[in-house]
C-alpha cells in the first residue's frame, strides 16, 4: 500500500540553520598572550646557522677542497666526506647525505641545555652532477 502526498511542498518548513537567537552561537576564541622569547632565541640561532652555512660554503668554493669532498662521495667514503667536512671548523653539526646526483648538508644549532630538542635546522641541497 502506498501512500500519496498531494501537496507539492513539506509537511514542516526547515529551520534555519543559524539564527542570532540561536543558544549554539559560537564562543569567541580567546588565545594567549604572545611570549617572543622563544621565537627570538630561534633567530639568534639561525643567524648562527647561517654564518656557518656561509663558511662552509666559502670552503666549499675552493676547488681543491670540493674535488676531494666529490671524490671521497663518490666512492662511498662517507667517513672520509665528514672528516672533511669537519676540518672547515664550524661550530654547529653537520649531517652529509649524497648521491651521484648531488648533496646535502644539514646544519643543527646546539641543543639548549633546558630544551630537549634543538630549535632550528638549515637545509643546504646542491646539484653536483647528472
Amino acid at each position: 500500500m502506498y501512500y500519496y502526498y498531494p501537496y507539492q511542498y513539506p509537511v514542516y518548513p526547515p529551520s534555519p540553520a543559524y539564527t542570532p537567537q540561536s543558544p549554539f552561537q559560537p564562543h569567541p576564541r580567546s588565545y594567549p598572550p604572545v611570549d617572543v622569547k622563544i621565537f627570538e632565541s630561534s633567530v639568534k640561532s639561525f643567524r648562527l646557522l647561517m654564518e656557518q652555512g656561509s663558511r662552509l660554503l666559502d670552503r666549499l668554493g675552493d676547488l681543491d677542497f670540493a674535488r676531494k669532498v666529490m671524490s671521497a662521495a663518490q666512492q662511498g667514503k662517507k667517513a672520509e666526506v665528514d672528516r672533511l667536512i669537519r676540518t672547515v671548523g664550524l661550530k654547529v653539526h653537520v649531517e652529509t647525505q649524497f648521491t651521484p646526483s648531488g648533496v646535502i648538508f644539514e646544519l643543527t644549532s646546539h641543543p639548549d641545555p633546558t630544551a630537549p630538542a634543538s630549535c632550528c635546522t638549515l637545509r643546504v641541497s646542491m646539484k653536483w652532477g647528472h
